[in-house]
């Protein structure tokens, strides 16, 4: 199972907006995905449309060895996309694990004993914080998508994310790599967004996605809605721009033989 860490310490960026239609469009073309809420505000569980009283194992139970992710997964509304949901106990998980000793590899262990067949892919979506549950995170990814918003502070941010995802390559995680930046809320209007995003390119290079996302009002409406920008309205600027950055992300991705 292919392990992807959306990451992103600032929040704001369309962290969980991303998470939710990358995994909706490769659930479109065949692949089953796992998704795995593991921000405590409960958002992307919220935008794919499961209620708290449906979260009755979640990513905090997994998270303390109180279940498995077959046990906590739910069935979405997109076929071929199952979600493990997130409450806000989940906050409390830091301080719990404090002193376990395994507490940087809960994840990694959970995602280890899942059924080999039953995903091809998980996409994890972090808190925007690079705490606890952020290492647990990239210690269990094998690839980190960065959402970067296409403002200046956010380039502050970007220098933080990547001397964590150093640290967590040098101490836990050697075959972590980094799988790309996706410029998000992107203003045509705005110069500034065009000269970040040119300040990222020449920095970053080849790992920064060509798609960049337009700030799309109906990206910001799908969720009060229960359901993917994808499914809310697929014809959308914002949607149109998921649908082809999901194209080159899987381009980057090995195939795995159920979408073959």
């Amino acid at each position: 199972m292919i392990r992807i860490a959306v990451a992103n310490q600032k929040g704001g960026v369309g962290k969980t907006t991303s998470a939710i239609n990358l995994a909706t469009a490769l659930a479109a073309t065949g692949w089953r995905v796992l998704l795995i809420d593991f921000d405590p505000q409960g958002n992307a569980s919220t935008g794919l449309g499961i209620h708290p009283p449906e979260r009755t194992l979640s990513s905090y139970e997994l998270l303390r060895g109180e279940c498995s992710a077959a046990d906590a997964a739910i069935a979405t509304r997109v076929p071929r996309l199952d979600l493990i949901a997130a409450t806000v106990d989940l906050s409390g998980a830091e301080i719990e694990l404090i002193d376990a000793g395994d507490r940087t590899h809960r994840l990694d262990h959970a995602l280890d004993a899942a059924p080999p067949a039953r995903w091809d892919i998980c996409i994890i979506d972090c808190p925007p914080s690079l705490g606890l549950l952020t290492v647990n995170a990239l210690v269990a990814a094998r690839l980190l998508l960065i959402p970067l918003q296409c403002e200046f502070f956010a380039l502050e941010g970007l220098s933080q994310l990547l001397q964590t995802f150093e640290r967590i390559r040098g101490r836990f995680n050697p075959g972590l790599s980094i799988l790309g930046v996706a410029l998000t809320m992107y203003d045509r209007r705005n110069r500034l967004s065009e000269q970040v995003a040119q300040d990222v390119r020449a920095c970053l290079g080849g790992i920064v996605f060509e798609t960049v996302i337009p700030r799309n009002v109906r990206l910001s409406e799908a969720p009060s809605h229960g359901v993917p920008a994808l499914i809310y309205d697929h014809r959308c600027p914002g949607s149109e721009a998921y649908i082809a950055l999901a194209r080159e992300l899987m381009i980057r991705l090995p195939k795995p033989a159920a979408a073959a």
